[in-house]
């Protein structure tokens, strides 16, 4: 069986994984940046301290030392409550602090009202420089995370295009040196590169998530199918020993009646009846496990057509209701004459292992086999005066090789009729019902809807899927 493939176009899911695992990836960077931040406050503290206006320096370091607590604060609930959580939390997250980055870029565009035309050149370089080094820094912070990069990189580079348009067109009346215009060239020109750069890195964290999230993918898939083939080798080991054991005691009654008979011929009308039974329950067996086999390889075959009940039920009642009067029962048929669409050799299966169960597991009273017309459909009922069925075990009894442990009586049942006939009925579309009460008798309803071939094909292909896929 061949694993799953990867989607060659994102899904929702793998879109949303891999949203969370970027904004995972941007947190971990602003981890340590947050104190990278503090120095170069420092820094800028230092170099303009003898250059600009105190007071608006001093502002502005509160400005710069707010924002860098709100960050901290950011951080130290990411850390709390949403790191080792999902992708949903993670953008959930980041949603919320979605405007941290551009406060904190505008917080760093407006040093340019300290140092821009009113240091010396000297400092400007200086600041200048630091500027362009963390606005190159926030490419490797801020690139797993496209919206916040730009939002980072937009509102630092215009909030210095304001602070200079502002000097050089408000304050100089565009009298000042040329050299301003080069600066907002090159400050335009290393704006763009820096976008282009940011989106080429976003791109490559981007990709090598998805990578990531389709290798885990494959993994999931190939573990599954690894579990599977574990799975069907134990239900294949379960299948061969329960069907060893459940053979076992009429094959070694078939060679005890052999033995019986080779040294007291004599006594053939006694034993010929007992090795017709033994031989009895080893073809009954087998049919079940081939059946069980046809079943679980998906190459049953559907012949979907119109079938008379009233014939379907007289075939069935020839073939069963002598087992029935041999053990004292008695076998009433009761059928309205009508017609049903179905497979005619599955449903006579279904129906036929119905009956089955009931003669086996009654002991006095009969059977009652009707087909009467309903709302919903035609149904035909199995009614019997047996053991019954205790509410705990009602829904045991169609699993496989399971077999109702307070039966007295019941040994040489196999466990699988139920089994059948629960997934024969899924196939075809025909619901099952089932009413009980211990030691007074059950009855089976089976409403036969039509059954359409397609939609049957498929649940056929779909109940062999889900028992390979199945824990």
């Amino acid at each position: 069986m061949k694993p799953d493939m990867p989607p060659s176009i994102a899904s929702q899911a793998e879109a949303h994984w891999v949203e969370g695992e970027l904004v995972r990836s941007l947190m971990r960077t602003q981890r340590s940046t947050q104190w990278i931040g503090l120095v170069i406050i420092a820094l800028f503290t230092g170099v303009l301290w003898d250059d600009a206006s105190l007071r608006l320096l001093l502002a502005w370091v509160l400005l710069a030392l707010g924002a860098a607590a709100v960050r901290f604060w950011s951080m130290r609930e990411y850390v709390r409550e949403v790191m080792v959580r999902g992708a949903a939390e993670h953008r959930a997250f980041i949603q919320k602090w979605r405007l941290m980055f551009p406060a904190s870029a505008l917080t760093w565009g407006l040093t340019t009202v300290l140092y821009f035309d009113r240091s010396s050149l000297a400092d400007q370089f200086i600041c200048w420089l630091m500027m362009a080094g963390l606005a190159m820094f926030s490419i490797n912070a801020l690139s797993a995370h496209l919206r916040s990069m730009y939002a980072y990189l937009n509102t630092l580079a215009v909030t210095c295009l304001v602070v200079m348009g502002w000097r050089i067109g408000g304050e100089l009346q565009f009298q000042g040196p040329t050299y301003h215009w080069w600066i907002i060239a090159l400050l335009l020109i290393f704006w763009q590169v820096l976008r282009q750069a940011g989106k080429r890195l976003h791109e490559t964290h981007r990709k090598n998530y998805e990578l990531q999230f389709r290798n885990n993918q494959l993994i999931e898939s190939l573990t599954r199918q690894t579990q599977a083939a574990l799975d069907a080798v134990e239900i294949k080991n379960r299948f061969l020993a329960s069907a060893a054991h459940d053979i076992r005691q009429p094959v070694h009654a078939l060679g005890l009646y052999a033995d019986w008979l080779g040294s007291e011929p004599e006594l053939v009308h006694e034993l010929a009846p007992k090795i017709v039974e033994s031989t009895k329950a080893v073809n009954q067996l087998f049919d079940s496990l081939f059946d069980l086999a046809r079943l679980d390889s998906g190459k049953i075959k559907l012949n979907i057509e119109v079938v008379d009940l009233k014939q379907l039920l007289h075939d069935l009642e020839v073939q069963y209701r002598p087992l029935a009067e041999a053990k004292g029962l008695q076998f009433r048929v009761h059928v309205q004459p009508g017609t049903v669409v179905s497979d005619p050799i599955l449903l006579q299966r279904i129906v036929g292992n119905l009956i089955s169960n009931a003669v086996k597991y009654t002991q006095k009273g009969g059977i009652l086999v009707a087909a009467r017309g309903s709302r919903s459909g035609r149904r035909i009922e199995i009614w019997d005066t047996g053991v019954g069925i205790a509410p705990v075990y009602q829904r045991e009894i169609f699993r496989e090789f399971y077999k109702v442990p307070t039966h007295a009586g019941t040994e040489d049942g196999f466990g699988l009729g139920l089994y059948i006939v629960a997934r024969l009925t899924q196939i075809l579309g025909h619901p099952l019902t089932l009413a009980s009460r211990p030691g007074r008798g059950t009855v089976f309803k089976l409403t036969i809807e039509p059954t359409d071939p397609a939609q049957a094909t498929e649940r056929a292909v779909a109940s062999v899927a889900q028992l390979v896929s199945r824990p």
